[in-house]
C-alpha cells in the first residue's frame, strides 16, 4: 500500500508541463474569447501583465519554497493560519463544480458532430454526456496518480496541442489565401469600449483560460526534484499557453460572425466552414474526437489535483473522518464521490437555462469568480510568508526582498478583484431572462460557496484529526 505521507516520486518536467498546460491551454475556451474580436490582442496583453505573470511568479517561489503536497493550503496556511489555508483550498476545489459541467457542455457538443450536430442545442443530450464523462472520470482517478498523470499527458498532446496548432495553421491559410473575414483589422477595434461592461465581461473568462498554474502544486510530493522543476514546467506551459489561445482565438474570430458564436459549439462551426471550404470536411469527425480527448485530459488533470489539495487539510482534522479514506492505491475515493455527486446537482442549470450557451457562460462566470477569490488569498499569502519566512530556501524568488513581491502581488490582488466584479454583469446580446433573477444567482452562489468552508472550519471537532497525527 501507497504511504501517502512518503509517496513516490513519478513526475517529470515534461508530464508536469503537460498537466498544466492541459489545465490552461483549454481550446473549448476559444469561441468566449474570440467574442472580444481585436479588443483580445489588447486584453491579452493586458491580462497576461496583470494576471498570468503575478500567477506564474508567485506560484513558482512558493512551490519552490514550500514543495509537500498540498499547495494552495499550506502556503495559505503557513502565512495567515489554518482557518484561511482551508478556506483557499475549498475556493480551489469548489470552483470546479460550476467549471466541470461547462467544459463538459463543450465535449457533448464536439461529440454532437460525430453523431448529429443538431444535438449540440438539445439540453438532455448535453447533461447526459457531461454525467457520463464525468463520472467515468472519477472511476479513472480511483486508480492512482501515475495512472490519472498518463492519461492527462497523452490527452494534451493529442488533443490540445495538435488540434490547436492545426486551428491555428487553417486561420494563418484561411488570411493569406485572401479569403474575406469576419472581424476585418481595424486600429481602432484594438482598444475595447470602456464606457460598456457588458462588453468586457468575457474578459471573466479570458481569467480563467491563465488560471491553473497553482494546482500543479498539488502533486509536489509526486514531481522529481520539485525545486527545479517546477519553474521550468511553469514557463513551458505559459509559453505553449499564451501562443495557442491567442493565434486560436483569432482563428475562430475571422470566420464566425460575433452575433452567431455559441460558445459552446462555436469552435466545430469554425472548424465545420474551414474543412469544407478546403475539401476537407472528412477531417471533422476525426478533429471532434482529438477535441473531445483533449478537453477530457483537461478534465481528468482537474479532478485530482484541488482533491488531493484538500485532502491534505486532514491531517490537521479540517475534514470529517468520512473524507479522510483513501483506497490502496492512495485515493482519495470518499471525497471523489463526493465531488461527482455536487457536480451531477450543479449540471441541472444546463436544463433550466434559456438556451446552453446561457448556462456555460453563467457556470463559467461563477467557477472565475470563485477561483480569484483564491487567487486573491494567494498574492496576499505570498507578501506574508516574505514576512514571516524570509529564510526559507526557494529555488526561485521574486527579484528585490519586499519590493518586488508587493508589486508583483498587489498587481495580482487589483486584477483579480476586477474580474471578480465583471463578472456579475451579463453579456450584451445574452438570453438571460431577468437580470434581478441573473444575478442574484451569481451572489446568491457565490456567498453560500464562500460560507461553507468557514462554517465546516467553525464545526470542526477534535475526533476529526487521525489519530497517528494526535498529540
Amino acid at each position: 500500500m501507497i504511504n501517502p505521507s512518503n509517496p513516490k516520486r513519478v513526475i517529470s518536467v515534461f508530464v508536469l508541463a503537460m498537466l498544466n498546460i492541459s489545465m490552461m491551454a483549454s481550446l473549448r475556451n476559444l469561441p468566449l474569447v474570440s467574442e472580444l474580436g481585436w479588443g483580445m490582442l489588447f486584453f491579452f496583453v493586458v491580462v497576461a501583465a496583470v494576471f498570468l505573470i503575478p500567477c506564474a511568479l508567485v506560484s513558482a517561489e512558493l512551490a519552490t519554497g514550500w514543495t509537500k503536497s498540498g499547495g494552495i493550503y499550506v502556503w495559505v496556511r503557513e502565512a495567515l493560519g489554518d482557518r484561511w489555508g482551508f478556506f483557499s483550498i475549498w475556493m480551489q476545489w469548489v470552483h470546479n463544480v460550476t467549471w466541470y459541467p461547462a467544459i463538459l457542455a463543450f465535449v457533448a457538443a464536439t461529440l454532437a458532430y460525430i453523431i448529429n450536430p443538431e444535438l449540440a442545442d438539445n439540453k438532455l443530450y448535453i447533461q447526459a454526456i457531461v454525467l457520463i464523462v464525468f463520472w467515468g472520470m472519477t472511476l479513472i482517478n480511483y486508480f492512482g496518480v501515475e495512472t490519472s498523470t498518463i492519461v492527462s499527458t497523452v490527452g494534451v498532446i493529442i488533443g490540445t496541442i495538435i488540434p490547436g496548432l492545426f486551428i491555428v495553421g487553417l486561420g494563418v491559410t484561411w488570411v493569406a489565401l485572401g479569403r474575406p473575414i469576419e472581424i476585418p483589422f481595424q486600429a481602432d477595434k484594438l482598444l475595447p469600449n470602456f464606457r460598456e461592461l457588458g462588453s468586457l465581461v468575457f474578459l471573466a473568462g479570458l481569467f480563467l483560460s491563465f488560471a491553473g498554474f497553482e494546482v500543479a502544486a498539488g502533486y509536489a510530493g509526486e514531481v522529481k526534484n520539485p525545486q527545479k522543476n517546477f519553474p521550468r514546467a511553469i514557463i513551458i506551459a505559459a509559453i505553449v499557453t499564451f501562443f495557442l489561445v491567442v493565434l486560436g482565438a483569432l482563428s475562430i474570430g475571422i470566420v464566425i460572425p460575433k452575433e452567431k458564436m455559441s460558445l459552446v459549439a462555436g469552435l466545430m462551426e469554425a472548424m465545420k466552414l474551414y474543412l469544407a471550404s478546403y475539401g476537407l470536411s472528412w477531417l471533422l469527425p476525426v478533429l471532434a474526437g482529438l477535441l473531445v480527448i483533449g478537453a477530457v485530459a483537461e478534465v481528468n488533470s482537474w479532478i485530482m489535483g484541488p482533491v488531493k489539495a484538500l485532502h491534505t487539510t486532514s491531517v490537521h482534522g479540517n475534514l470529517p473522518p468520512f473524507f479522510q479514506n483513501l483506497n490502496k492505491h492512495g485515493m482519495p475515493t470518499h471525497l471523489l464521490l463526493f465531488q461527482a455527486i455536487i457536480v451531477t446537482i450543479s449540471s441541472f442549470i444546463i436544463v433550466y437555462m434559456p438556451s446552453v450557451s446561457t448556462a456555460y457562460w453563467i457556470l463559467s462566470a461563477l467557477s472565475a469568480q470563485m477561483y480569484l477569490i483564491m487567487y486573491v488569498f494567494m498574492f496576499i499569502a505570498a507578501i506574508r510568508l516574505r514576512y514571516t519566512h524570509p529564510h526559507v530556501p526557494r529555488i526561485y524568488r521574486i527579484p528585490h526582498p519586499h519590493k518586488g513581491i508587493w508589486l508583483v502581488s498587489c498587481v495580482g490582488i487589483l486584477a483579480s478583484l476586477f474580474a471578480i466584479f465583471i463578472g456579475f454583469f451579463p453579456p450584451l446580446g445574452f438570453k438571460i431572462g431577468s437580470l434581478f433573477a441573473y444575478e442574484s444567482l451569481l451572489i446568491i452562489s457565490l456567498l453560500v460557496m464562500v460560507a461553507i468552508p468557514l462554517i465546516i472550519y467553525q464545526l470542526r471537532k477534535p475526533s476529526w484529526v487521525p489519530e497517528k497525527h494526535r498529540k
